[in-house]
């Protein structure tokens, strides 16, 4: 039995490893979204997150370590940033008065300002409350960025920087979003503690 799990946590722990290693073959766009977010919040920009499930509470996660503190050992003034849905009464009364696939493009149309950039969060790419809200994103110029899985689903053509896990389970793509999500913001902290912003 103990050999049986010993194989199984190496069977993940492989799996988990070819999701994170997919990303190296996007490292220049990943250097892009670095210099977008920097660059759009010294203009007084604000990075708005949204994703379905567990990729909702990715968007959270990452919304809370621009707005309090990313690492224990530096303290910095907070940085903008916001999960398009932390609340259940937007969320019931959205879904109830309009459609679930607005869910993202109502806090969207009211909260988004010039320089602002959305990150959506999705491991299908498929999903029609995403799709929603970065079509109506492109439509109106504002800059997008794609936390995307497999092949990144419809999600990849709507986005104008679409990173893709090149994976097919749910798991290891979450995985490796966060782990994307980390490494994209600590560069952009960096960034900014680089150039005075503290």
């Amino acid at each position: 039995m103990e050999k049986k799990m010993i194989s199984l946590l190496e069977k993940k722990i492989s799996s988990h490893n070819v999701a994170i290693q997919s990303l190296k073959k996007q490292i220049k766009e990943i250097d892009e979204t670095i210099s977008l977010i920097t660059k759009r919040i010294r203009l007084g920009g604000k990075v708005l997150l949204c994703g379905n499930g567990g990729s909702a509470a990715d968007a959270q996660h990452l919304a809370a370590e621009f707005l309090v503190r990313l690492r224990p050992k530096i303290n910095r003034n907070p940085l903008p940033a916001l999960s398009l849905l932390t609340d259940v009464s937007t969320l019931s009364a959205c879904g109830n008065d309009y459609s679930f696939e607005d869910i993202f493009l109502r806090p969207f149309k009211g909260l988004a300002k010039k320089n602002d950039i959305l990150i959506a969060i999705s491991t299908s790419g498929n999903s029609k409350n995403i799709l929603k809200v970065l079509k109506y994103a492109k439509v109106n110029n504002f800059k997008t960025i794609g936390f995307l899985g497999n092949n990144g689903g419809m999600a990849k053509k709507y986005c104008d920087y679409p990173i893709i896990v090149k994976s097919i389970v749910t798991a290891n793509i979450q995985e490796a979003h966060i782990f994307l999500g980390h490494y994209i913001f600590e560069s952009v902290e960096n960034a900014l503690l680089k150039s005075k912003i503290k």
